[in-house]
């Protein structure tokens, strides 16, 4: 496996002279085992405007902490709802993880998740956090908020529901996954 290398999360801002772009940059690369690694860092950008072009002036880049991994993979997680990239979920999701579904209270594993999600007909228009909380005790990390998700049902009615949400991360080889989540829709 090549590695693979990802920017997003850009924030740019701008004068007439200066220029300053952040980014997160992912780096998912094979170890000496074989194992896969992925590493989450942030980089920042200065430009100054030379001779009427921009030219890079300096770059820093630096390691993201746990928590910070952990707020991006629930807006990641989100994203993959709303874009139904199930390759988000097959990639995360570890392989023994269970999810509480927040409409129904069924219970599913990975495999399960993925093939209902395949099946639903509902469209996510958007999902957006608020009130999260992220707490880390060695290798497992649970992150609880609440989810507010606009959309259309299978019947194309339109939906706006808010779900306080329980996650339960674990690190495995280095790397964070969904274990177990939970939904409970309130008012």
């Amino acid at each position: 496996m090549a590695d693979t290398v990802v920017s997003d999360n850009y924030i740019i801002s701008c004068t007439p002279n200066t220029a300053t772009i952040t980014h997160r940059l992912i780096v998912t690369t094979k170890n000496s085992a074989g194992r896969e690694e992925t590493f989450y860092n942030r980089s920042v950008h200065v430009l100054e405007k030379r001779g009427g072009r921009w030219q890079a002036v300096t770059n820093a880049n630096h390691e993201v902490s746990d928590y910070a991994i952990l707020s991006y993979m629930e807006r990641d997680w989100n994203n993959a709802v709303v874009k139904r990239d199930l390759a988000w979920f097959e990639r995360n999701y570890a392989a023994d993880a269970s999810d509480i579904d927040s409409r129904t209270g069924e219970m599913s594993n990975k495999t399960q998740t993925i093939t209902l999600m395949k099946a639903d007909k509902s469209v996510v228009e958007s999902a957006e956090l608020s009130e999260m909380d992220i707490r880390i005790e060695g290798g497992t990390a649970i992150v609880t908020g609440i989810n507010r998700i606009k959309g259309r049902d299978e019947k194309n009615q339109p939906f706006d529901i808010r779900i306080r949400f329980t996650d339960t991360f674990v690190k495995r080889d280095g790397r964070w996954q969904v274990w177990a989540t939970q939904g409970t829709r309130i008012p």
